[in-house]
């Protein structure tokens, strides 16, 4: 990695790195967006959206919430990779408020216009596949380019969701789409930092077996993950499908078992980087056993989005928190409560699908939980991200050091 170069900020700190503003309002708005789902799903609740409701609740997770969790990652992770100076201030700012914009007009959009609608909530990722794809040419850092082609895929399913919706009542090949990045981007990133961070905390905490670094074997697993994607894309439920998503979600299995996960209980900052991957294969797993008819797609779906998509940004969110504002790399008492709420609301929302009889009482657990883990992040970890350090160590259990 080049290394980030660096200039002093003068402005309120939250617009100091993008991870502050977007973490904290991707966690509020995936909080507020459950806490107004579960009474649309009764019908005790309307939004003014053009889209139907459940759509409108894909669509504010899959490419509402998530994109700015993944902006706030990327725009962090990009001046490591080129040496070039991070967005900061007013344009940071600028791309914040074209995100809560797009939010405003999809929850709208039945008043304004669809097509208003699908102009405004696209031009975020947009700019974000804009701005990456410059700073990564200009650097010069050609191995990470693959991240960014992945957003811009994100961006063509987010306007073929709209497209879809508009035209066929429906968005189920633009819920697939993108669906089908996010799990790509968590095989790829993922692959990369769980075994590099497992690494340098067990190499001076726990020595001994290490976790097999990134090499060929990963790179035919996330091909692989690629062609059982598309796949699923074009045909979900066809034997094809199925017979490539079983052998895939056994590859991510035995992928998982060589970064010596199991090694990393007594630190669960980690630990639940290795326990949100484990969402990846059994999505794969469950979607083969939709194929042959044992289950309703939706299983897969969830493993994926509720297991694997909301533990790990929470994983990383918290995480890089802590290490980009100079804390300690280590959960405390109010982080392992996140990672709790969220471990609970992921099996419960995947049990719903599979108990049926039980869904009712298994639905409100797991939007419970999901409520409790990301407005519990903006909680804990918000006044850390807005600049006031000792407030954020206060809430979270941690020892405040005498001034």
């Amino acid at each position: 990695m080049a290394g980030a170069r660096s200039r002093k900020f003068k402005g309120w700190p939250l617009f100091a790195n993008s991870f502050r503003p977007f973490f904290l309002l991707a966690a509020i708005q995936a909080g507020l967006s459950i806490l107004a789902w579960l009474p649309m799903f009764y019908g005790e609740l309307s939004v003014s959206s053009a889209f139907a409701p459940r759509d409108w609740h894909v669509h504010e997770m899959l490419y509402g919430f998530l994109p700015a969790v993944i902006t706030g990652f990327l725009f962090t992770a990009i001046p490591n990779w080129t040496g070039r100076l991070p967005i900061q201030g007013t344009s940071l700012g600028a791309l914040l408020a074209v995100w809560l914009a797009g939010r405003v007009a999809v929850t709208l959009s039945a008043d304004i216009g669809w097509a208003f609608a699908l102009a405004v909530d696209a031009a975020f990722l947009t700019l974000v596949v804009a701005a990456a794809t410059r700073e990564i040419i200009a650097g010069g850092n050609w191995r990470n380019l693959p991240v960014v082609v992945l957003v811009l895929v994100l961006l063509a399913g987010n306007i073929a969701f709209h497209l879809e919706a508009h035209y066929a009542g429906a968005a189920d090949v633009g819920i697939r789409v993108g669906v089908g990045v996010v799990v790509l981007l968590i095989t790829l990133i993922g692959g990369r930092i769980i075994p590099s961070f497992t690494r340098n905390w067990l190499v001076k905490s726990n020595p001994g077996r290490l976790p097999v670094p990134f090499g060929r074997f990963d790179g035919v697993v996330i091909g692989c993950s690629a062609i059982a994607i598309i796949a699923w894309i074009v045909a979900p439920l066809s034997t094809f499908t199925g017979v490539v998503m079983a052998l895939v979600g056994v590859l991510h299995l035995v992928r998982l078992a060589r970064w010596a996960g199991d090694r990393t209980s007594r630190e669960r900052l980690l630990l639940i980087l290795h326990v949100g991957y484990a969402f990846v294969p059994l999505g794969f797993l469950l979607h083969a056993l939709a194929s042959s008819g044992a289950l309703p797609p939706s299983a897969g779906i969830h493993a994926w989005m509720a297991g694997a998509a909301g533990t790990m940004t929470l994983a990383v969110m918290t995480r890089a928190s802590l290490g980009h504002t100079g804390q300690a790399l280590t959960a405390s008492p109010a982080t392992q409560g996140i990672y709790a709420a969220i471990i609970v609301a992921a099996l419960a929302r995947v049990t719903a699908v599979v108990l049926p009889a039980h869904s009712d009482a298994l639905l409100h657990i797991a939007a419970c939980g999901w409520i409790v883990a990301f407005l519990g992040f903006a909680v804990a970890f918000g006044p850390l991200l807005a600049g006031s350090r000792r407030r954020a160590l206060a809430i979270m259990g941690v020892p405040v050091p005498a001034r």
